[in-house]
């Protein structure tokens, strides 16, 4: 699975765009401040709904423009059509129109599982150093791509968890709790829960050895594991767990154990990674991370049907590693045959980075200045 055809028109500092990538490796440079970055989150946006840049995609829109558009053509199968992939945001609007094989109202998850993205950029680090939702939203993107009945009972449980919270924060301003109401949806909880958690241990115990592997790869780092914690006590049903807990939820107005609470733990000699590891050994450990995303995705595709690849998104991957580690990430990531998008400000930093006889399709973001005085330079892509 890759893209063959990426058109853009109103994203950001980029003038409208329409380009064929590789479908190996794309090395994009550019000054700080071209458009490099710009590229790559409309990539992001179009198969992630969401920018990794901001939280309000009317920000996406460049300046001038009232609204965004994306489109993108993902290669077919054995001379099959491909599949084609849109989405627009209006800046005066507050949904996304999305499309997906030329048909509108098309749902996000649609668009997620048909184009799988990893992003490694400067935020990636936020996997070891933030807090246990970036990487639960980690975890759940393995899982959703895996296991097909995880969206469903991924939903369920929200929803049966916001309800018990609304009871929680009532019961606090009333004195009292509706226990009838709260027995229906902790059951649905619980259910719903104890399902979320064993697809998630699934995935996970898939997951693990893939992610070691990866890691040796790049760099072998005795002392590190990767533990995952469903959010409750270990030797007790979730059902059981949310009854006891119900004054103490009451108290703090949310339920505190669940699948909302689970985390993916990454210890360094018993210690957080991140108190440990140096700046370049942390780039490296959520690289694998992501990486080994796309090998486990590629292991498990179904018999008989098309190998899926992820496609990889990488922003400034010279950044923090030396040139022995840069050569390392770049062979191993060309010997998994997949798609990527690499961003570099020195067109000749990755030159030699790659195996031999390697097909590298180079592109370059040149600034572009405006006509009417006031107004910021814009991006163009060339060729070569």
């Amino acid at each position: 699975m890759s893209i063959e055809q990426l058109n853009f028109h109103g994203l950001r500092n980029l003038q409208p765009l329409s380009f064929a990538p590789a479908a190996g490796i794309n090395v994009i440079t550019g000054a700080n401040g071209s458009g490099k970055t710009s590229l790559l989150e409309g990539i992001h946006i179009l198969g992630m709904g969401r920018s990794f840049r901001t939280r309000q995609l009317k920000n996406v829109i460049q300046h001038d423009a009232g609204e965004f558009t994306l489109f993108g053509r993902l290669a077919g199968e054995q001379g099959a059509a491909g599949t084609t992939l849109g989405v627009r945001r209006i800046r005066g609007e507050r949904e996304l129109e999305l499309r997906l094989r030329g048909e509108r109202h098309a749902r996000l998850a649609e668009l997620v599982e048909a184009l799988p993205l990893q992003l490694i950029n400067p935020d990636a680090f936020r996997l070891l150093e933030g807090s246990p939702s970036g990487r639960r939203e980690f975890l759940d993107w393995g899982v959703f791509h895996v296991k097909h009945e995880f969206l469903t009972a991924w939903k369920g449980a929200r929803r049966a968890l916001k309800h018990r919270n609304a009871l929680l924060r009532r019961g606090r301003m009333e004195g009292r709790l509706d226990a009838t109401q709260l027995d229906v949806w902790e059951q649905e909880l619980a259910s719903r829960g104890e399902t979320v958690d064993r697809l998630r241990q699934e995935w996970f115990s898939a997951f693990l050895p893939v992610f070691e592997e990866t890691l040796k790869a790049l760099m072998p780092l005795e002392g590190l594991t990767l533990h995952y914690a469903r959010g409750w006590d270990r030797k007790r049903p979730l059902a059981e767990a949310l009854h006891a807990g119900r004054a103490t939820d009451a108290q703090m107005g949310f339920t505190q154990q669940g699948p909302q609470r689970a985390d993916l733990r990454i210890r360094m000699h018993k210690k957080p990674a991140i108190e440990v590891l140096s700046r370049g050994q942390q780039k490296l450990v959520v690289s694998a991370l992501k990486l080994a995303q796309g090998r486990l995705l590629e292991s498990i595709s179904a018999p008989g049907t098309a190998v899926r690849h992820c496609v990889y998104l990488i922003d400034d991957l010279p950044a923090e590693l030396d040139g022995r580690y840069q050569q390392r990430f770049c062979e191993l990531l060309e010997s998994m045959q997949c798609q990527a998008f690499i961003t570099s400000v020195e067109p000749g930093a990755l030159q030699n980075r790659w195996l031999p006889d390697t097909a590298i399709k180079m592109f370059h973001v040149k600034h572009v200045d405006r006509e009417e005085p006031g107004q910021p330079a814009s991006g163009r892509l060339v060729e070569g």
